[in-house]
């Protein structure tokens, strides 16, 4: 990758990005072609590739560092909008973030002239922690871009018409990857989009959502130079994806270098299932503080990830209460366990130990 990320600024007063994310940029997962995540890209190239051919350019190595504008603003994301916050987003500096998703680069490439694109790329959110949640994941976005030529002809209005293909592709990718299943549209709200709408597909005996997508909001086409066009967009998580076509348990999975793991996946073979090797079991330790009015689970999210990494599988909040001089208290429980092999029970203590301290002092809360 071009970027030099020892260039990107880590002492600025505002930055939150703790050491265990800034190690995951550049690396890239998305770009490995024998890696679920890179088979499932390539998958989805595949698919635009054989229905629109030599229509979609691709980009899968645009800087994750982008302006507070590129992933706010550019896509109408509102000013007092909470995923813009410090809990939600990790800032290098007051105008910098690493992106929250890969719609952070409609606009440029809009203005760059491009109608029919994809972009691949690592995204990164402050989250919770569990088995389907990681701070660090990838999203593909699709745009294109209608001209009148397009639609004058169809009986349709601009946004009708683009709403319909929009619909009949996404149908499409989701019998390439799934086979002849049953799906449905919900409507849904995005900022960027309007109307919007979520796909599910009924899948292994339940619904579930594959992608969010809709028509793209036209002052973003006309702030871009494409004040006569219509366009639509998608976004979907190859994680999310991944899990459910490979049998895969656990999104920390993904980041381990494991030879039991990395060993059963090969190019273009889509849909492997994944064949367990571990079931070590998890240790449970809770912990129990008072909370103040700053406290956000995102936030003890992170302390714990920091000392902990990818041996935290679950933190979960199990019980609450308030006395009566109006204090709060939560209790959470936190499941520690290695996908690689087991815990000995002098380094959990240790690891808990160290959680306990940090998050006192770093969170301002008061331990029971």
């Amino acid at each position: 990758m071009g970027t030099n990320f020892s260039d990107v600024v880590r002492d600025d007063p505002t930055n939150n990005v703790p050491d265990t994310i800034f190690s995951k940029l550049g690396l890239q997962l998305h770009r490995r072609n024998n890696h679920p995540l890179g088979i499932l890209k390539n998958g989805i190239y595949e698919y635009f590739d054989t229905n629109f051919p030599n229509m979609f350019h691709k980009f899968d190595d645009l800087c994750p560092v982008v302006s507070v504008k590129q992933n706010f603003d550019d896509v109408l994301v509102p000013a007092d909008h909470v995923s813009r916050s410090y809990n939600d987003t990790y800032y290098v500096d007051s105008q910098t973030v690493l992106r929250c998703h890969t719609s952070a680069h409609q606009a440029e490439l809009l203005r760059r002239g491009h109608t029919h694109f994809l972009v691949t790329g690592d995204v990164y959110r402050r989250d919770s922690i569990d088995s389907t949640h990681y701070p660090v994941f990838h999203q593909m976005e699709g745009v294109r871009v209608f001209t009148p030529d397009n639609w004058e002809a169809s009986g349709l209005d601009p946004t009708s018409y683009a709403a319909e293909d929009l619909k009949k592709s996404l149908e499409g990718l989701a019998r390439h990857l799934f086979g002849a299943v049953e799906m449905r549209w919900i409507d849904a709200y995005f900022p960027f989009t309007n109307p919007s709408y979520e796909l599910e597909i009924y899948f292994q005996g339940k619904w579930m959502e594959v992608l969010g997508c809709g028509v793209m909001e036209q002052e973003i086409l006309k702030s871009n130079g494409r004040s006569n066009s219509v366009a639509w967009a998608l976004g979907l998580g190859l994680e999310r994806l991944a899990m459910v076509l490979f049998d895969i348990p656990d999104i920390r999975l993904f980041w381990s270098t494991d030879e039991r793991f990395t060993s059963q996946f090969s190019e273009g073979q889509m849909g492997v299932k994944f064949k367990p090797f571990s079931k070590y079991p998890p240790c449970y330790k809770d912990m129990s503080f008072w909370i103040n009015d700053s406290f956000t689970e995102n936030n003890l999210c992170e302390v714990i990830r920091g000392i902990a990494g990818d041996l935290v599988e679950e933190v979960s909040l199990i019980d609450n209460f308030t006395n009566k001089k109006g204090m709060t208290s939560h209790c959470y429980r936190i499941a520690y366990r290695s996908m690689e092999r087991s815990l000995t029970d002098e380094e959990i203590n240790d690891l808990q130990w160290q959680v306990r301290e940090q998050v006192q002092n770093k969170l301002n809360v008061v331990l029971r």
